[in-house]
C-alpha cells in the first residue's frame, strides 16, 4: 500500500518535520497519523470518490522539502501577476513556503495580520491555537490527515472584530522545482464579528516537473462578517491538486467561495460549509473549462444547522476533447433548521463526443418548513441557437464562442469585485478560443 510508504517517511523524518515547523502545528500530528493509518487515502469504493483513484496520484516518486530550503530570488519581479485596474496586496507561497523576504509593507488597520503561520503564532499564539485545525475534519478524509501530518507552515489572514480590509489580498501559489515534488499547503482565514476581507488565490506552475499539491483551507466567519474567497487554477497538465476547504459561519455572516479552473491535470476540490448562526448566507460557485485528458472533480457539502439561513451552489463545466468532469453537491437541512432557503444547480456542456461528465446533486431535508431546490443539465450546444446566430451573419466559431460565454456568465455574476469579474470574462474568452488563460503582465504565463 502506498500509504505505508508515506507513513514510513513521516516516522523517519518526524523530528525534522517538527523542528522546521511550530508547536501549534506539531501538536496535531500524532492524531493525524493515527487517523491516516486507519483510513488511508479515499478509494473509489467510497460514494464521494467514485471517479478518482486518489492513491494512484501519490504513486510517483515525489520530493518533499522537509528541510524547508528557501526559494532564491524575488518572486515579485519574476512572477508578477496583475489584474488591470485592480489594486491588491500581493503575497507569494513558493511550493509550500511562504515568501517572507520581499512581502509588501502594508498599513493595514490596527490588529490585522497577513503572513505566515510562524509569525502569526509568535504574535498571537492564543488565537492561532484557538483556530488552527479546529474545523478541518481529519477523521472524515485521509487527505486532510495526510496534509496535517506533513504541512510545516501556512498562510494566514486575521481580521479582528469590526475591521474592514478594503483592498483585496492576493496570494500567488507558485509550483517550481527541477524535481517531481509533493507540496502541502495550509490557509487560515479568521474574520471576527463585523469584519470584512477578500482573498484572491492564483495557482501557477513554472517548471515541467510533475507536482502533487494538497491544500487545506479553514475559514471562520464571525457574526455579521463578510469573506470572499476566489480561487483560480492555472496550473500545468502535470499537476494534481487536492484541496479541502472548511467554512464555519456564525449569525448573519456572508461567505462567497468562487473557484475557476482554467487549466490543470487532475483537480479535486472539496467544500464543506457549516451554517451555524441564524441568517447566515453561503455561496459556493465553480466554473470549469477542461480539455485534453484533464480531470476536474468538485464536491460541495453545505450543512444548515440552524433556522433562517440561505445557501447557493452553482457549478458549470465546459468539457472538450477527452476531458472528464465530476460534481457531487449535497445540501443537508437539519431537523431544527426551519425557514431554510437552499438552491443547487449544476449545468454542463460536453462540446466533444469523447468528453464525460458525472453529476450527483443531493438534498437531505429533515425540517418541514423550507424552500430547497436542485437542478441538473448536461448536453451540447443548442443547435437551434447556433443556427439562429449563424443566420445573423456570425461564423460557426463566433457563434459557438458567444453561446459558451453566455453559459459561463452565471458563475461570474457571483464575483463581487468588478475589476476581477472583467478580467475573468477575458480569461474565459481566451480559454474558449483554445488559448492559455494568461494573467496580465505575468512572467509565469509568458
Amino acid at each position: 500500500m502506498i500509504e505505508n510508504q508515506y507513513i514510513d517517511i513521516f516516522t523517519q523524518y518526524r523530528d525534522k518535520i517538527d523542528a522546521k515547523s511550530l508547536s501549534g502545528m506539531d501538536s496535531l500530528r500524532d492524531k493525524a497519523l493515527n487517523i491516516f493509518k486507519e483510513q488511508g487515502f479515499p478509494t473509489k469504493k467510497m460514494e464521494d470518490y467514485l471517479y478518482l483513484d486518489v492513491a494512484a496520484e501519490f504513486l510517483p516518486d515525489f520530493a518533499l522539502n522537509i528541510n524547508r530550503l528557501p526559494f532564491t530570488g524575488n518572486p515579485y519581479v519574476a512572477f508578477r501577476c496583475e489584474i488591470p485596474n485592480l489594486t491588491t496586496n500581493l503575497y507569494f507561497v513558493l511550493n509550500d513556503i511562504f515568501h517572507e523576504e520581499h512581502k509588501p509593507k502594508v498599513n493595514y488597520p490596527s490588529g490585522v495580520f497577513v503572513g505566515s503561520f510562524k509569525h502569526f503564532a509568535e504574535e498571537k499564539p492564543e488565537v492561532f491555537s484557538k483556530y488552527y485545525g479546529q474545523i478541518a475534519e481529519m477523521d472524515k478524509n485521509g487527505i486532510v490527515a495526510f496534509n496535517t501530518m506533513f504541512a510545516q507552515d501556512g498562510f494566514v489572514i486575521y481580521v479582528p472584530k469590526g475591521v474592514v480590509v478594503e483592498e483585496p489580498i492576493q496570494l500567488i501559489n507558485i509550483l517550481k522545482s527541477e524535481f517531481n515534488s509533493l507540496v502541502n499547503r495550509r490557509i487560515l482565514i479568521i474574520a471576527e464579528d463585523d469584519a470584512q476581507v477578500k482573498l484572491l488565490i492564483c495557482d501557477h506552475t513554472v517548471d515541467e516537473s510533475q507536482f502533487l499539491a494538497t491544500q487545506v483551507t479553514e475559514i471562520f466567519a464571525g457574526r455579521n462578517a463578510l469573506v470572499d474567497y476566489y480561487d483560480l487554477e492555472e496550473n500545468s497538465d502535470k499537476v494534481t491538486r487536492l484541496t479541502n476547504t472548511f467554512v464555519h459561519q456564525l449569525e448573519a455572516s456572508n461567505v462567497l467561495i468562487n473557484n475557476m479552473t482554467f487549466n490543470t491535470g487532475v483537480s479535486r476540490n472539496n467544500y464543506n460549509v457549516k451554517l451555524s448562526g441564524q441568517h447566515a448566507e453561503a455561496y459556493v460557485c465553480g466554473m470549469v473549462i477542461a480539455d485534453k485528458h484533464q480531470y476536474v472533480d468538485n464536491f460541495a457539502f453545505l450543512d444548515h444547522l440552524v433556522p433562517h439561513c440561505t445557501s447557493t451552489q452553482l457549478f458549470k463545466y465546459v468539457l472538450q476533447d477527452e476531458a472528464t468532469g465530476a460534481f457531487c453537491g449535497r445540501i443537508r437541512v437539519e431537523k431544527d433548521a426551519q425557514k431554510t432557503l437552499a438552491y443547487q444547480s449544476n449545468n454542463n456542456l460536453c462540446i466533444s463526443p469523447n468528453a464525460h461528465m458525472y453529476s450527483k446533486p443531493q438534498l437531505e431535508i429533515y425540517a418541514d418548513d423550507v424552500k430547497c431546490s436542485h437542478g441538473l443539465t448536461t448536453g451540447q450546444l443548442d443547435e437551434e441557437a447556433l443556427f439562429y446566430l449563424r443566420s445573423r451573419g456570425l461564423s460557426k466559431e463566433s457563434a459557438r464562442l458567444m453561446l459558451m460565454q453566455a453559459f459561463a456568465a452565471g458563475v461570474l455574476e457571483h464575483v463581487r469585485i468588478d475589476r476581477l469579474k472583467e478580467r475573468l470574462l477575458d480569461l474565459v474568452e481566451k480559454r474558449f478560443k483554445g488559448e492559455s488563460a494568461r494573467c496580465g503582465n505575468c512572467a509565469v504565463c509568458k
